[in-house]
Formats: structure tokens, C-alpha cells, sequence
């Protein structure tokens, strides 16, 4: 028979030994039709794929491949060594990362184990089968009683409507987690591209600071050798080539370090890591930054985490009413018995069982459910209050990075090689020394290290701003006070 061993039930047998039709047979088919709602696994699986393929197409410009297969691994290295023999892009970077990238394949992975998870929920469990064996020995005659029993759960049939919304909420869930990991994938692989450029790029200057200052510290040497300097002129030339040594070491590491950044972002193994090749400079700004109207606007439409929350909020107030239902009743089962016993005609019947809410009246769990809703409500307002408050915040360090790029690059940077060039008509007239030529030589180039660093930021800004857009935020920017070559 069916025993509950945890709940006191209430059972009947009527209709074992009356051989009227069972009502039992009806309900079984009925739950074997519901099996085919529940879905298939890959189908879902697929779709979810589908769609978050198609998000990052349209918000990203890169398509993200899921390496399902040896040929399609193959395919992805292929593809990943024909980028590396150029110098790679920021948009290849993140090309490369959604269709090579072991990590991002590992989210793949494990989105579909969350879609597995989701169908697994919205299917009924399997009817239980028991079998009881009885012997009896009255007089020394041997009688056997066979009793075979088939039940389920009738409740997870009724049910089933819901368990299949709460299995399409999972699903939308793991749609959006798994397409906010993959555009916190892709942005933080063009952050680490514009990291690497950058450094690479800020390298070249600081060497260049170098040189200025070795041969300054050279010349003064020389010239206190000739009697021509004094040992305090040649102490400070040869106290800022020292510092200029220290600045190379940390600008060299730096771009070592950016670099390596890089190569994780994208997956790269030590072959690849040995051919990637950069550009020379970052990108040059756009001719005119986003509209903030235009921001905030979109951000609203698109943001899945504010999707997410609504999507919560509708999911929790549709299963208030349920829970109402279940807290009261949370089990009821039919089984279908067949009885066998020595010289007698087999018995046919079936066999009910529901709790009874004598120890637990379900008051408890509905109060669960009622805070359940309220914390969903307000964790919905508060997305939306963070959304807003973030697109404000990255929009602004956006905008601070455009405007302080674009005026080293309209104001700073030609002010210095106006003053270089004034400089140099001096030098050549005798008006000043070869020292002060040199120091306004290291002043310049510590200008344009700092116009590296603040177009730098400004990309930086860009792709955590279209992050933010999206529904994955990321951290704005800090402005820092110029480049330690400048200082």
C-alpha cells in the first residue's frame, strides 16, 4: 500500500472486492497526456541560446558561439589565430572572446544547466509502483496474499499549470542572467583592451621622458666636469633621471600587466598570448558625445535587471492565490490496487491519501508568501531607483571623461607644442640654455602621457556606460590627477 510516513492521512478502500470500475484510470491518463507539456530540455535550452545570441548581435555588434562540439572547437581556434595575425581591434577583442573564450563557454554551460533545471521543475514526478508480499500459515496451510499498488500524486497534477509558469519564469531568469554575464564578458574585454593600448601607448612617452632625462643628466655631468655647472644644477638633472628610471620600470610593468589582463579576458593560450599584437594608439574621440535624453531614455527600454524585477513581481502575485490553496492542502494522492490472496478472487480497487491540517494549519507559509510579495515589490522599486541613479552616475563620468579628453586634445597637448616650438627658435637664438629646452621638452611629453590617460578614461567610460545601458552595471570611472610621467 501507499504509506505517507511523514503526514497523518485519511484512506479509503472502497470498491476493493466490488470490481466496479476504478475512477483512478481517468486521472492517470490525464497525467500521462500532461507529460508531454512539460518540454523538452534541449528545446528550451536552445531557445534560451537563441535568444541571448540575439540580444548580443543587436546591443553588442558581436554574435556569441557556443562550442557544443569538436568541429566547432576547431572552427573557434581557426578563427581565433586568423584575428591574432593582425593587430587586434577593441570590436575583434570582443569578437574574440564570445566565440573563444573558455570562461564565457563555461557560462554557456552552465546557463543550460539552469534551463535543465527549469524544465526539470515544470514535470510531474514519476508514479510510484509498490508491491506486498504476505504469508500466512493457519493450520499448516500455506496462504498467500500479493497486493500491487500504482500511485501518484494528484495535487502535482493539478498543479502542473503552475509548476509550468514558475519552470517559464526560470527560464526567462536564466535568459537574462546568462545575457548579463555575457555583457559583463564583453565589457570587461574591451575595458581590458583599452587598458592594454593605453599602457602600451603611455610606454612609449615615458620612455621618451627617459631618454630626455639621461641625456640631461649626461650634459651635466660634462658641464660640472668643465667647471661649467655646479654640483647642485647637476644633483637635480641626475635626481629626475633617477625618477624617470622609476616611472619607466612602472610604466613597463604596467603595460605587462594590462597586457596579461588581456590575454585572460580572451582566453588566449601561451602561442596566442606570444602573437597578440595591438594598435599603436587608441581610437580617436567621436566628433560629439551620447545625448543624455537619449540615455536615459533607453536604459528604461532595455535594462534587464529592470525586466527581471517586473518580471519577478508579476511571477509572485500570480502564485499568491495558489499558495493560499496549498498551505492548507499540500498532498493528495490515487493509487490503483490489485490484490491477490490464496483461493480467493483477486480484489481491483484504488486508494486515496490526503493530509489532514490537524499539526500545521498553513498559517506560516502564507505569511511567508505575503512577505514574499513585499519584498519582491520593493526590490522592484528599488531596481528602478538604482537603474535611474546609475545611468546618471556613468553618464556623467562619461561626459567628465569626453569634455577632459577632448580639451587635452584641443587646448593642453597644442598649447605645449606651441610652447616647444617657441622654445626651440630661442634655443636656436641663444636666448636659452639646452637645460631649459630639455625640461620644456619633458613637460610636453608628460602633457601628451596625460592625454593618453584621459582619452584612456574616457573608453574606459564609454563601454561601462553602454554596459549600464544594457542592464549590467559597471563601476564609473575614478578621475585621477594626471600621470605620474607628468609629476
Amino acid at each position: 500500500m501507499n504509506n505517507d510516513l511523514f503526514q497523518p492521512a485519511l484512506r479509503t478502500t472502497d470498491g476493493l472486492r466490488s470490481g466496479r470500475p476504478v475512477p483512478g484510470k481517468r486521472v492517470l491518463i490525464a497525467a500521462a497526456a500532461a507529460l508531454t507539456l512539460a518540454g523538452c530540455a534541449s528545446t528550451a535550452i536552445d531557445q534560451n541560446f537563441r535568444s541571448v545570441q540575439k540580444m548580443t548581435q543587436e546591443r553588442l555588434g558581436s554574435e556569441v558561439k557556443w562550442l557544443t562540439n569538436d568541429e566547432a572547437r576547431r572552427q573557434a581556434q581557426t578563427d581565433a589565430d586568423a584575428l591574432l595575425t593582425k593587430p587586434l581591434g577593441a570590436d575583434d577583442a570582443v569578437r574574440l572572446a564570445l566565440t573563444y573564450s573558455p570562461a564565457l563557454q563555461a557560462m554557456l554551460y552552465e546557463g543550460a544547466a539552469d534551463s535543465a533545471s527549469a524544465t526539470q521543475s515544470a514535470r510531474l514526478p514519476n508514479p510510484v509502483f509498490a508491491f506486498e508480499r504476505l504469508v500466512r500459515n493457519p493450520g499448516g496451510v500455506r496462504e498467500l496474499e500479493l497486493t500491487r499498488t500504482l500511485s501518484f500524486s494528484v495535487l502535482d497534477l493539478l498543479l502542473l499549470p503552475s509548476r509550468m509558469r514558475s519552470a517559464d519564469h526560470r527560464q526567462q531568469a536564466s535568459r537574462i542572467s546568462l545575457a548579463r554575464n555575457v555583457v559583463q564578458v564583453a565589457t570587461e574585454t574591451r575595458q581590458a583592451w583599452v587598458n592594454a593600448v593605453a599602457a602600451q601607448q603611455s610606454l612609449q612617452y615615458v620612455q621618451q621622458v627617459k631618454a630626455t632625462a639621461d641625456a640631461s643628466s649626461e650634459l651635466a655631468r660634462r658641464m660640472q666636469a668643465v667647471g661649467n655647472y655646479s654640483k647642485l644644477q647637476r644633483a637635480r638633472e641626475q635626481a629626475f633621471a633617477a625618477d624617470a628610471v622609476a616611472q619607466f620600470a612602472r610604466a613597463t610593468q604596467a603595460a605587462r600587466s594590462s597586457h596579461e589582463a588581456l590575454v585572460r579576458a580572451l582566453g588566449l593560450n601561451e602561442q596566442q598570448a606570444a602573437a597578440l599584437n595591438l594598435p599603436e594608439r587608441l581610437p580617436d574621440l567621436p566628433a560629439q558625445p551620447i545625448d543624455e535624453a537619449t540615455v536615459a531614455k533607453a536604459a528604461m527600454e532595455q535594462r534587464l535587471d529592470v525586466r527581471l524585477a517586473r518580471s519577478n513581481l508579476d511571477f509572485v502575485a500570480s502564485e499568491q492565490g495558489l499558495t493560499r490553496i496549498t498551505s492548507i492542502v499540500n498532498g493528495l494522492e490515487v493509487g490503483i490496487t490489485r490484490k491477490s490472496e490464496t483461493g480467493l478472487a483477486p480484489q481491483r480497487g484504488y486508494d486515496l491519501s490526503v493530509p489532514l491540517p490537524i499539526f500545521d494549519f498553513g498559517d506560516a507559509i502564507r505569511a511567508h508568501a505575503e512577505s514574499t510579495y513585499m519584498s519582491a515589490f520593493y526590490r522592484a522599486a528599488q531596481t528602478a531607483v538604482d537603474a535611474n541613479s546609475q545611468v546618471r552616475e556613468n553618464y556623467g563620468a562619461y561626459r567628465t571623461a569626453y569634455d577632459l579628453a577632448r580639451h587635452y586634445r584641443d587646448e593642453i597637448v597644442p598649447l605645449r607644442k606651441t610652447i616647444a616650438e617657441e622654445n626651440i627658435l630661442r634655443y636656436n637664438g641663444m636666448l636659452i640654455g639646452v637645460f631649459e629646452l630639455l625640461a620644456d621638452s619633458r613637460e610636453q611629453i608628460g602633457s601628451v602621457v596625460q592625454a593618453i590617460e584621459a582619452q584612456r578614461d574616457f573608453w574606459l567610460s564609454d563601454a561601462a556606460l553602454q554596459a549600464t545601458l544594457i542592464g549590467q552595471p559597471m563601476a564609473s570611472m575614478a578621475m585621477d590627477g594626471g600621470s605620474a610621467a607628468a609629476r
